[in-house]
């Protein structure tokens, strides 16, 4: 991928397929993901071993993404992933149970883990001058409309009773993306005088150890009431082997990895925990603790997701005028803590055209403000120097699939815990003595008496107060969730304007 060629409309599209179905199948898989877990007779804990799984195995193909291109090609090796992704995604659409969609699931994130990673280095590699800002304005393109269209795509499927035309679509996708790069992308591979090397048992290593972190993280949803104590010690060790790879690979004379900008890392990292995170809580937000349904919910979620394409639009525009970075991260930030705001006001009565859009769209803001502009700033320094370049590309997309996997875990554990916090509080209040109880049980009586025998009312009648603290847990849950996210946002914007890295 290091000839320079004419820039063609397949080129460009070649980059936005990349990009787009990557974050589509992503997003639709996280939407999904109850109705999914459904069909196949998963539990939460399988389903969790099929995220980690992936997260873990996604992360090892990105980061031998440019030992593979050295030797086989861009070409070959935009192809070999999208094969992959192709027979996973189908693999997936017509499995019945646990193990075949786990093998399904696999075989995409060894071909699609590597997408988003092989849009960016094309674009390196086969553009420049004011081609190069088209490339990167159709990758951050495809981006935004995989984030917007996988709810709506998602909810239109599972509505229909078809969920396995979420990974059908993507076959279509890969099969595309397949036909494009044999079309538009070099078949030599770049002359290096110093390739790559890679190392079979630091691999195998990083593949386990970050499965053994994602996997324990996940694991403290169901045991953090229970013994902790083995899911915190495969976490430490999965930590600990990740950090003696990563020392690994500073120590080798021609690394597979290479470290540098923490700091903008550490902005990625942030960006896609929330990413994650939210893409967790909204849809339960809005099913359970609202009660919407799917179709509606897909809808919301998409339209309100869709302001991202519109956020991109205006800030591609206004960098080439004024490039400066640190406005547009502070305006980011500074959307992340009004979203949280906005919807740290939510009832059981909130409206979600009028109350969950806005705050959507103020979510699509952050994303689409912080991550080019980190992006840019993180690597512009880097350009010149083509291994170094492909090195940070790497880490970063590797972060960012761990970082919508931690965000995803922590949203999990962080539901759980302030649900029973503030169901056990609410039931404190469920007694004879207290007099809103008494008049709530017998107005619901009355209103059930109509239609059935007293008995049967007073038994109706303690359900529906049952279901009333549930769901009442539910809201407050998710204010408290909101209420951090607008706590973190405040918190950017004060280490935005403290920093010195990116002026």
């Amino acid at each position: 991928m290091n000839t320079r060629m004419p820039a063609s409309r397949m080129l460009y599209a070649t980059i936005l397929l990349l990009s787009l179905t990557e974050f589509l199948q992503a997003g639709m898989t996280a939407f999904a993901a109850a109705p999914i877990m459904g069909e196949l007779s998963m539990g939460p804990e399988e389903f969790s071993l099929v995220a980690a799984a992936y997260a873990s195995i996604a992360i090892l193909a990105i980061s031998m993404q440019r030992w593979f291109v050295e030797r086989i090609g861009g070409q070959r090796f935009v192809q070999l992933c999208a094969a992959l992704s192709v027979g996973g995604a189908i693999l997936c659409a017509t499995s019945n149970e646990l193990m075949a969609f786990l093998a399904g699931r696999t075989l995409m994130a060894l071909g699609g883990g590597a997408f988003f990673t092989s849009s960016r280095m094309i674009i390196h590699h086969t553009l420049d001058g004011p081609n190069r800002f088209i490339g990167i304005r159709c990758l951050a393109s495809g981006l935004a409309i995989g984030i917007a269209a996988a709810p709506w795509l998602a909810a239109t499927a599972v509505s229909h009773d078809t969920w396995a035309a979420i990974y059908w679509t993507i076959a279509v996708l890969g099969a595309t993306v397949f036909v494009l790069a044999g079309l538009s992308l070099p078949a030599a591979p770049p002359e290096r005088s110093m390739p790559s090397e890679m190392k079979a048992w630091q691999q195998l290593l990083l593949l386990c150890a970050s499965f053994a972190m994602l996997y324990s993280l996940q694991r403290l949803y169901y045991d953090f009431y229970g013994d902790v104590l083995p899911a915190m010690l495969i976490f430490a060790c999965g930590a600990a082997g990740v950090l003696f790879y990563l020392r690994e690979q500073v120590r080798e004379a021609r690394p597979l990895l290479r470290l540098r900008y923490l700091f903008g890392l550490a902005v990625f990292f942030f960006a896609y925990l929330m990413l994650g995170a939210n893409n967790y809580v909204i849809p339960a937000m809005l099913l359970g603790s609202l009660g919407y349904a799917w179709e509606t919910v897909g809808h919301v979620e998409a339209l309100g997701l869709s302001a991202a394409l519109l956020t991109w639009i205006v800030l591609s525009r206004l960098l080439a005028r004024s490039p400066a970075p640190r406005k547009y991260l502070v305006t980011g930030f500074a959307a992340l803590a009004l979203f949280g705001l906005l919807l740290a006001r939510i009832d059981s009565d909130a409206n979600a055209w009028a109350h969950v859009l806005p705050a959507l769209a103020l979510n699509s803001v952050f994303l689409l403000t912080v991550l080019p502009v980190t992006a840019m700033q993180t690597f512009r320094e880097m350009e010149h120097d083509e291994s170094v370049f492909s090195h940070a590309q790497q880490l970063k997309n590797m972060m960012a699939q761990a970082g919508i996997a931690v965000g995803i875990t922590l949203a999990t554990i962080g539901q759980q815990w302030r649900t029973a916090v503030h169901y056990s509080t609410l039931s404190a209040q469920v007694n004879p003595y207290n007099p809103v109880f008494d008049a709530t049980i017998e107005q619901l009586q009355r209103a059930f008496a109509a239609s059935m025998a007293p008995a049967e009312a007073a038994k109706a009648a303690l359900a529906r107060v049952a279901q009333m603290l549930a769901q009442q847990a539910s809201v407050l849950t998710n204010i408290d969730h909101f209420v951090a996210i607008a706590v973190l946002g405040a918190l950017g914007i004060a280490v935005i304007l403290r920093q010195k890295v990116f002026r």
